[in-house]
């Protein structure tokens, strides 16, 4: 199966990346394209074998065609290369705002949609997945196990598609900010020195995350194991309480809010199925 990507920027590089890494892809079987030629050059000349052509036959010379690019950009590259689809074929989109649907309003073949993270670099995280009505099972059961090989496949309705990517795909940025915080924290307020309080969160929360994907705790189990009663970590967890209520709804409005404001804009140019 030939993969096309059509946008090689973050998040196109980094499903590039992973999916040859895991092996799950070879480089000759991508064919990319970027609206910048050198930074697809670049990526190509990393992978041997991929090879860099124009959007129309990117398409042409595709099975699945990931569709890599800010929601806005999408419904002119369709209407200017749509008519290079075939019925057999099968476009994703990587975001939020657009629809299954309206991306089968301008291509013949099966459409679905693939939200990733950046945790998929390292073959870990979740792709959340919504499939068109006209997305045939061979493509369903093709993109699951695609992407099975860089992450956990999570089926996920439109109605929680805003909701679902801002714990998956935003939830990194938001937790690495909360991380860095701490560790300015820390630095600013005690001897350590930054390095070593940077190693140590990175290896707290690679610890987080192990006792979690091995079941081993659930998150409200693991606070009370390292809460003692009267203890220190009692203390700083009244802290958080105290500074973070609200902050987290407060969060979720906005990414809404903005979601709202980039799926008006894309109603604009697709309509609104």
């Amino acid at each position: 199966m030939n993969i096309g990507v059509i946008g090689t920027g973050n998040m196109g590089s980094m499903l590039i990346e992973a999916l040859i890494e895991t092996k799950a892809v070879t480089p000759a079987q991508f064919r990319i394209t970027n609206r910048t030629p050198e930074k697809a050059a670049k990526l190509a000349n990393k992978y041997p074998g991929m090879q860099v052509k124009n959007i129309e036959n990117t398409i042409l010379e595709s099975d699945l065609i990931l569709l890599c690019v800010k929601p806005l950009e999408m419904h002119g590259i369709l209407e200017k290369a749509g008519g290079a689809f075939r019925n057999d074929q099968c476009l994703v989109s990587i975001t939020s705002p657009v629809t299954v649907g309206q991306l089968a309003t301008m291509v013949p073949c099966s459409c679905a949609r693939a939200i990733p993270s950046i945790t998929n670099r390292a073959a870990a995280g979740a792709v959340l997945l919504t499939f068109g009505s006209q997305c045939t099972s061979e493509w369903q059961g093709k993109l699951k196990t695609l992407f099975s090989k860089i992450s956990t496949p999570v089926e996920v309705d439109q109605q929680i598609t805003r909701v679902a990517s801002d714990l998956v795909s935003c939830g990194p940025a938001f937790f690495s900010f909360l991380a860095q915080k701490m560790i300015e924290g820390a630095v600013n307020k005690t001897k350590i020195d930054s390095d070593t309080a940077c190693i140590l969160t990175a290896e707290m929360l690679i610890g987080l995350g192990e006792l979690l994907k091995q079941q081993i705790y659930t998150l409200p189990a693991l606070q009370k194991k390292v809460t003692v009663k009267g203890g220190i970590t009692g203390e700083g967890l009244k802290v958080l309480e105290k500074g973070t209520d609200g902050l987290f709804e407060k969060l979720f409005e906005a990414t809404h809010e903005k979601f709202k404001e980039d799926t008006d804009a894309v109603a604009g140019q697709f309509g609104t199925p």
